[in-house]
């Protein structure tokens, strides 16, 4: 289903980029009288995980979406769950993970969106997009109801991966003209997928957002978990935050430590925990407190080789006051700016060599890239702005009322 580049240049300039950058303009602020009264999102799963994060930080935003939130995840027993219900969101949980529970789930879903009546039904990733199509064709209420979906990932090397996951990526290619509108959290992202065979009638691409509030410098907490986790004042930590995934390289930035033995590395994410020890790595495994370890640290960095679309841990890691270093992947590029430094994906002695000139660079040097790295993040890409982003989308769709 490949299709040449230049689909996507003849594709861009359909695809827009919701204002961003301009906090005087929007202030955050939405007109409440536009947004939709029902939304019911529809997500692969509430796991830990970058898209999980960045749906639920957007339904528990305090400007709310919609009057009423449904949140439908085709896996059960999600971290975020609680989160979302303690927000006032309605969390339906049904399980995808069988053929028997598949048909019962879709049904399910089906009557779920005939009853609720809701005004945008907004996919979420891969079997989400798929799911919410299928259901809202069912319900019967396709001609009143807009279908959303959202792309979450660049280039992914499905090789790595299951045919189920290959099968329900070619069908979304398929049947991307159906959605009223196809987001992508990232141009990569929505180059990569119009390659794939996708051919939205309307693309849109919206970056993620970052709770500056909760993702900031704290001198209070880097000494508390520095004590905590042995680290010593004078120390340079490096943070790198993924789940174990063959995406997220986690052998080539162990590679690249271990050329910097002066260094530690400090690893958050599921299965890191299990990695081969080294004398400079901590290795914390998953955790629900990655704001306040990440004021410990003086570096992040993103080490993945493809797939990464916009990388929530980067953007965080640079709201945090830290000093960015990254492949080139995804929107990488483009999140960093001049503050920090891209290096070429698989190659670990480049990504080593990065870190070890950011390292040596003079005190004062390095505190004016850390300033820079958050002013952007606080001005490109604040939560409040991709909330009013994501209102002003649904705010553009006709939507026909009950």
């Amino acid at each position: 289903m490949a299709c040449s580049a230049k689909v996507f240049n003849r594709q861009r300039q359909n695809i827009k980029l919701w204002p961003f950058g301009d906090r005087a303009a929007t202030n955050g602020m939405m007109d409440v009288n536009l947004r939709p009264r029902k939304i019911l999102f529809v997500t692969t799963d509430l796991f830990v995980g970058g898209a999980e994060s960045m749906l639920t930080r957007l339904v528990t935003a305090p400007t709310r979406l919609a009057d009423e939130i449904t949140v439908v995840s085709l896996l059960p027993e999600g971290a975020y769950i609680n989160e979302l219900r303690q927000a006032g969101s309605d969390v339906v949980e049904l399980n995808f993970r069988t053929v028997r529970g598949t048909a019962s789930g879709l049904v399910r879903l089906t009557k779920l969106i005939a009853e609720r009546k809701p005004d945008i039904v907004q996919g979420w990733m891969y079997h989400g997009d798929l799911a919410a199509l299928i259901a809202l064709f069912l319900s019967g209420r396709r001609p009143t109801t807009r279908l959303v979906w959202s792309i979450r990932c660049s280039d992914l090397d499905f090789s790595r991966y299951g045919l189920g996951l290959r099968l329900v990526v070619r069908a979304c290619a398929l049947f991307s003209r159906l959605p009223d509108v196809v987001t992508a959290n990232s141009f990569a992202g929505m180059k990569d997928h119009l390659q794939l065979g996708y051919r939205p009638r309307r693309s849109e691409v919206f970056v993620n957002g970052v709770d500056v509030d909760r993702f900031r410098p704290d001198a209070a907490a880097r000494t508390e978990v520095r004590r905590e986790l042995g680290i010593a004042s004078g120390d340079t930590v490096v943070a790198h935050v993924a789940r174990v995934d063959p995406m997220k390289d986690h052998a080539g930035f162990l590679a690249a430590m271990a050329q910097l033995p002066d260094l530690r590395a400090m690893l958050v994410g599921a299965g890191t925990e299990a990695l081969p020890a080294a004398p400079n790595l901590i290795r914390l495994g998953r955790r629900r407190d990655v704001s306040r370890l990440l004021a410990a640290a003086d570096f992040i960095v993103s080490s993945s080789c493809y797939g990464e679309g916009f990388s929530n841990a980067l953007a965080e890691g640079m709201a945090s006051g830290l000093l960015p270093v990254a492949t080139d992947v995804g929107d990488a590029r483009l999140i960093l700016g001049d503050t920090g430094l891209i290096v070429p994906p698989g190659d670990p002695d480049a990504l080593a060599a990065a870190i070890r000139r950011l390292a040596q660079e003079p005190a004062e040097v390095r505190a004016e890239r850390c300033a820079r790295a958050r002013a952007r993040i606080a001005t490109t890409y604040a939560m409040d702005l991709a909330v009013k982003r994501l209102a002003d989308l649904y705010a553009s769709l006709e939507s026909g009322h009950d």
